[in-house]
């Protein structure tokens, strides 16, 4: 599959599920696993570094949304709160399933050809897509490596610079019929959930 397929795919896919209820969200999740067992050992280390972030965003809808309070008890979260929060902890944990297909299928350097594909009409109309090609590409060479301890520092005060690759290779396969049906399929059903 064309790389800008996937790109487009993943695209349509989280903005589709942003319209998703419950049920939606939820078969959705369960597709992602029959894509297989390294996505899902990735989406369990996607889930668990957001972890707190999901408890945060959880208990902040929770206890923000007005409604009735749970149990009738006045500082309970309300059962409204609690049905939001808990469907965006859920869209956001599928969203964290879908960036770890990306990422698994795709890997750095085919994010990068993938993000080249999509952006090179552009330049049809004067914007240059290398610069932000180039930029996604040194930020996720800098995400492969962990950083050493108070590196942050020394990049601030100027001791340390970014390194990264003096060239940047990009390679495209052709664009096939397929990667045409599948890229419009996907975005056929982003349309229908937007619509309905």
């Amino acid at each position: 599959m064309h790389p800008s397929c996937n790109l487009i795919i993943w695209l349509a896919l989280t903005l589709a599920l942003q319209t998703l209820g419950f049920a939606g969200a939820l078969l959705l999740g369960a597709a992602l696993p029959a894509l297989g067992g390294a996505l899902l050992r990735a989406w369990r280390r996607q889930v668990w570094r957001a972890r707190w972030l999901l408890l945060a965003l959880w208990l902040i809808l929770a206890w923000g949304a007005p409604g009735e309070a749970w149990q009738g008890i006045s500082w309970a979260p309300t059962y409204e709160g609690m049905e939001i929060a808990s469907l965006h902890t859920l869209r956001l944990i599928v969203m964290l399933g879908l960036l770890a297909w990306l990422l698994e299928s795709l890997g750095r350097d085919g994010l990068v050809s993938a993000l080249w594909g999509l952006l090179h009409a552009c330049r049809a109309i004067g914007i240059d897509p290398r610069p932000l090609v180039v930029r996604l590409a040194l930020v996720l060479g800098n995400l492969q490596a962990p950083p050493e301890k108070g590196a942050w520092r020394h990049l601030l005060d100027g001791r340390r610079q970014s390194a990264g690759p003096a060239t940047l290779n990009l390679s495209l396969p052709r664009w096939a019929a397929r990667d045409t049906v599948l890229a419009g399929a996907a975005l056929a059903g982003l349309l229908a959930a937007l619509i309905a």
